[in-house]
């Protein structure tokens, strides 16, 4: 077996269904560069699978296949249409869409979302770096000559060891562009400006959730917590929400929702408070105030294992509060992205909030993210969303 191999320890060899190699995993490594392909071998030297290796991390390989197969160009490609392939089957049909999810799409360290026709690039790993030309001739391939604007994530591209890259590959794109979220009623329309922001521009695997809430906001007064650039709100104004207030602390989120309010011709309805949301919850509560439709849809709390407990306290602080918010009959989209509280923490967490808010709360439905983020079921760090819809009954 020639080229670079990494030999894993005895008794660890979850590297045969799951995608991540740990250092605390590995046997030995020889003749490998960081960033490069290495071979995946179990102690005896069976194969198990090939994958990109950095020593630098503590999850130091990343698995991109179980079959003997070169990382070449046609494995690039067969994976870009394996990914859109998927989606088309799942029957996401919008202007903006994830293409490419990280592991669920067999492609760890990479994130390709589409925003009509613009390609928004993400590299999280050494090795998805050094492979970006190859990734983008491969989506080229399948999808057309479209503009490339890269996106790295400065915290992974820290811990990986490279520089992220931000701005237009080759030939520049336009600065900006408006993407549309069609629900069953109605369309809701949100400005992307490349190079600023969270994500790659947009949250969109809050897409499907958005278009759930907005249909229940008819006639309701809406209060949406760390709103960014006030997705909820706007689908709720534009299902007809009598008013809407947003809380965001982040200047550039701001100035992006009310961007967005005015785009689709609502900001007459809204507000937008520049303010830490958990003070304002607490504000808000002693003031009394009540709203038909609160929508909590927080950063991630829990960057770690290390900080679980912490985040547990802080999901319960916030859904407390706007437990006590909610009007008789009103309805609370609670979400958690911090993929290390799993959805039963999540759930424990929103019981233990309504005992001490005093609120008896219907299950409307449980959520997750939109379909162009795909789980595996071998790969739970896929299942990173949860989300309950709730309903205040007494």
């Amino acid at each position: 077996m020639g080229g670079a191999v990494l030999r894993l320890k005895r008794g660890r060899e979850r590297a045969r269904v799951h995608p991540w190699v740990f250092k605390g995993d590995v046997a030995d490594v020889v003749d490998v560069e960081p960033g490069s392909v290495v071979t995946v071998v179990d102690p005896t030297g069976g194969f198990v699978g090939r994958g990109f290796y950095n020593p630098r991390p503590a999850l130091c390989c990343r698995i991109l296949t179980w079959q003997d197969e070169a990382i070449d160009a046609g494995f690039w490609r067969r994976r870009m249409e394996a990914a859109l392939a998927y989606r088309e089957r799942a029957g996401v049909e919008t202007t903006s869409i994830r293409l490419v999810w990280s592991e669920a799409d067999g492609l760890p360290g990479l994130v390709v979302d589409r925003y009509r026709g613009v390609l928004a690039v993400q590299c999280l790993t050494f090795g998805m770096m050094r492979a970006r030309a190859d990734v983008v001739a491969a989506l080229r391939g399948v999808l057309g000559d479209l503009p490339v604007f890269a996106v790295d994530d400065p915290v992974p591209a820290r811990l990986e060891g490279f520089e992220p890259l931000r701005g237009w590959l080759d030939t520049p794109g336009p600065p900006s562009i408006i993407v549309d979220e069609t629900g069953a009623a109605c369309v809701v329309h949100f400005g992307v400006t490349f190079g600023t922001g969270h994500k790659t521009g947009l949250y969109l695997d809050q897409r499907d959730n958005r278009i759930r809430v907005g249909a229940l906001a008819n006639g309701r007064d809406v209060l949406d917590a760390f709103s960014y650039t006030a997705g909820f709100a706007c689908h709720a104004l534009v299902g007809g929400a009598r008013r809407a207030i947003c809380l965001e602390s982040s200047p550039d989120a701001v100035a992006g929702a009310r961007e967005n309010l005015a785009l689709n011709g609502v900001s007459l309805r809204a507000e937008v408070r520049a303010v830490n949301a958990f003070d304002e919850l607490r504000r808000l509560d002693r003031a009394r105030e009540r709203f038909g439709l609160v929508a909590l849809d927080p950063p991630p709390f829990a960057r770690g294992r290390e900080t679980v407990e912490a985040a547990r306290r802080g999901y319960k602080e916030i859904n407390l509060r706007a437990m006590r918010l909610l009007a008789p009959g009103g309805i609370l989209a609670t979400f958690s992205c911090s993929h290390h509280v799993s959805v039963q923490d999540f759930e424990e967490v929103c019981r233990d909030a309504a005992s001490d808010a005093g609120a008896t709360l219907r299950v409307l439905a449980t959520l997750t993210q939109s379909a162009d983020h795909p789980i595996l079921l071998s790969v739970p760090e896929t299942h990173y969303l949860k989300g309950l819809l709730l309903e205040r009954v007494d």
